[in-house]
């Protein structure tokens, strides 16, 4: 059975929608759409978001109102759906849901971005680590995972149009590339460089400085899969053609049997 995923950091679903989301995303048709940063309270959303036809929608919102927050709509009803991955300090931002399928367990994750202070880097290298403990907890269990989501860091130099002028800028620092080498160390797998190898392919691009008429961007998003599912994907690829956002949605299609 193919299975087909998307992923899409919205920046605010309210603008999406009077952009037209409902009639995309019943065109497209997922069978999961995963997004981040909804910036969306419960009493701010309309019908047409909490009850799409033919889809089961969950929500993490943030305590903090216009911001973060993450979205799972899924054709298929999932055995669970857990808001957070249990540590208090980053479950309180929204950006985290955590899907049980028969098949594998999906994180969708909006993960922090530190480009606002060095605190908040910090915060963001804490919620990495804290996340991989948590990934290999799972691993050591047996568990088939997935992970997407919008990731804040272009893992290498072929991931962003100018690798040595952001050395020192947040999103590609060392210290958070070699995070993202710890999590394919740990035999996680980057879908989308299972098909393409070579560069110009971006998920970002900066709207200030209409870097996206340039193709001047960042790989930010990502799905990542447990090598255990490796021989189920079919295809990895970025939505390029979706231009609403800042972002635009990358895709996984997987052949579960």
């Amino acid at each position: 059975m193919a299975l087909h995923l998307l992923s899409w950091n919205v920046n605010g679903i309210r603008a999406m929608e009077k952009r037209g989301f409902v009639e995309w995303l019943n065109e497209v048709s997922p069978d999961v759409l995963c997004l981040q940063e909804t910036k969306a309270q419960p009493n701010q959303l309309s019908a047409s978001l909490h009850s799409p036809d033919g889809y089961h929608v969950y929500w993490n919102h943030p305590e903090r109102k216009g911001y973060s927050g993450v979205a799972l709509f899924s054709r298929e009803e999932p055995l669970q759906v857990q808001a957070g991955f249990g540590i208090d300090q980053f479950d309180t931002e929204g950006r985290v849901l955590v899907a049980r399928y028969p098949a594998f367990l999906l994180f969708n994750v909006y993960f922090p971005n530190g480009k606002m202070s060095d605190e908040r880097l910090q915060y963001k290298l804490r919620f990495y680590d804290a996340f991989l403990s948590h990934l290999m907890a799972l691993r050591s269990r047996g568990e088939r995972i997935i992970i997407c989501g919008d990731y804040n860091t272009a893992h290498k130099e072929v991931d962003l149009t100018h690798p040595k002028t952001n050395a020192n800028v947040s999103g590609f620092l060392p210290e958070e590339r070699e995070w993202m080498d710890r999590l394919t160390g740990a035999g996680f797998v980057d879908t989308f460089r299972l098909f393409e190898s070579e560069g110009g392919h971006y998920t970002w691009w900066d709207l200030r400085t209409r870097a996206r008429e340039r193709n001047v961007g960042w790989r930010l998003d990502y799905f990542f899969v447990s090598d255990d599912l490796v021989a189920s994907v079919a295809e990895a690829s970025i939505m390029s053609e979706v231009t609403w956002s800042d972002h635009c949605p990358v895709s996984l299609t997987l052949n579960i049997t």
